[in-house]
């Protein structure tokens, strides 16, 4: 079955003058997000990359993409290291930004990785967790109050919003192994008893989907945060499956994904066109989704993933 067109985005869309910081975004969604708010109009890009060198790259082919050169030659063009495996470099990276950059309009938390073995992070957690999550909780937090000083100035919301799926809403698994009463988000996912090769990737993006929401409340009308699937996209995302699931995903990819361009504008729907109805909202082919039903009972919705604010607090 195959995925519905995503409609191009309108005519009239700008972000001319706008700061925006998109976390991976050296390649693939992260790569084309950022291509696309450059042909909006965007001022002041900063990619977040692992490798400087990566990112740079990036930077250099930005720049010289026809349809930029020709339409916002002047824009700058960025790259902040950041090690999504780290807090230390979440917290470095925020304290760059927060020392450079004096107005922010949109973090995009797009970087991520699938990992089908159980490692543990720079920090000492689960690693996808800490990349898909954890790191980019981190920095949300940091700049919260930039985003909300921008908003001020412009009289218009700041954006924050992470690249989900719509993985989380069947094959978490958590709604058949839920944290248990004595147990942490936290503690819950670094336990190696509860990690499951096929299923982590959900994981990760079901606590995304579930700390959106808690974002969203702290400052509704000068911060919309939300959260938005892409879909099937032809991205290097399966690089580190194994062989005998890399070759399927791969055709399957191709046959029925999205291209690049089409899956990141999602993202630029997400934080240029959609209104604050979708503040801590889960978005699916552009469209509201109610998302994992669990995460709309009221006893999910006021536990557990508070534990991570307190735990990031001392970036434990």
């Amino acid at each position: 079955m195959g995925q519905p067109p995503i409609p191009p985005t309108p005519g009239d869309a700008s972000v001319s003058g706008k700061t925006i910081i998109v976390t991976g975004g050296n390649a693939g969604l992260g790569y084309d997000a950022a291509r696309q708010y450059l042909t909006l109009g965007a001022s002041h890009i900063i990619l977040a990359c692992r490798s400087i060198t990566r990112g740079q790259e990036a930077a250099s082919a930005l720049r010289a993409h026809p349809t930029i050169k020709r339409t916002n030659p002047n824009a700058f063009i960025d790259v902040f290291e950041l090690d999504l495996d780290d807090y230390q470099s979440g917290l470095r990276f925020s304290n760059r930004v927060k020392s450079e950059i004096k107005q922010l309009d949109i973090l995009l938390n797009n970087g991520g990785q699938v990992l089908l073995e159980y490692e543990k992070s720079k920090s000492g957690h689960e690693w996808s967790m800490q990349v898909n999550c954890y790191t980019h909780f981190l920095i949300s937090l940091e700049l919260f109050p930039l985003l909300r000083s921008t908003a001020a100035a412009r009289g218009v919301p700041s954006r924050i919003t992470f690249t989900g799926s719509a993985t989380h809403i069947k094959q978490n698994t958590l709604t058949r192994r839920p944290i248990s009463p004595d147990s942490t988000v936290l503690g819950h996912f670094d336990d190696g008893a509860n990690f499951d090769k096929l299923y982590r990737y959900a994981d990760t993006k079901t606590v995304v989907n579930a700390y959106v929401r808690r974002l969203a409340a702290l400052a509704p009308s000068e911060v919309i945060v939300n959260n938005a699937c892409p879909g099937l996209v032809q991205t290097g995302v399966d690089k580190n499956l194994p062989f005998y699931l890399k070759l399927p995903m791969g055709l399957i990819r191709k046959s029925t994904g999205r291209t690049v361009a089409e899956g990141a504008r999602t993202l630029i729907y997400a934080t240029v066109i959609a209104g604050p109805e979708t503040n801590g909202k889960f978005l699916q082919h552009n469209q509201i989704d109610s998302g994992a039903a669990f995460l709309n009972t009221p006893e999910e919705s006021t536990q557990d993933v508070a534990t991570i604010d307190s735990a990031l607090s001392s970036y434990a």
